[in-house]
């Protein structure tokens, strides 16, 4: 699909605004065979761009409530899958060097695994100071707005 839209792009000198959106191989022919895009207008331009079909959207919803309970459980099977935590000596009050034998690698690393659960950064100022799992339960429910 990419060598023919390169080719597309190169024989006809499409504009960028009309190669925003996925074009399949049949418009794409189709488009070669009925007319050079380059002396189309603006306008017309954009009226073509509206009439491809566009096969690759994205579609946001929103996500189920968290409650502090879910927090609590999906933070501590984050931490229960990664391979240098014993999960029979973690708990919500383990401190991660002293209790669980991690190293300042490993808390960045279960930091990381954190942002990819919840879906949102979070500044080294504040993982810093995140030492043991009810510290990350907490400073979740504070950015998520979930107060019990």
């Amino acid at each position: 699909m990419a060598a023919l839209v390169q080719g597309v792009r190169s024989s006809l000198a499409i504009s960028s605004c009309v190669l925003r959106s996925t074009f399949t191989k049949s418009v794409l022919l189709g488009l070669q065979q009925k007319c050079s895009i380059s002396n189309l207008t603006y306008s017309k331009r954009i009226a073509l761009h509206k009439l491809v079909p566009q096969t690759a959207m994205r579609h946001y919803s929103m996500d189920p409530p968290l409650t502090l309970e879910l927090i609590r459980d999906r933070v501590l099977l984050v931490l229960k899958l990664y391979d240098k935590v014993d999960p029979a000596k973690l708990k919500l009050e383990s401190h991660f060097m002293n209790d669980l034998g991690l190293d300042s690698l490993d808390h960045v690393e279960v930091i990381m695994a954190m942002e990819d659960e919840f879906g949102f950064e979070i500044p080294d100022d504040d993982a810093e100071r995140l030492l043991k799992p009810i510290d990350i339960v907490n400073y979740v429910c504070d950015k998520t707005d979930v107060y019990e």
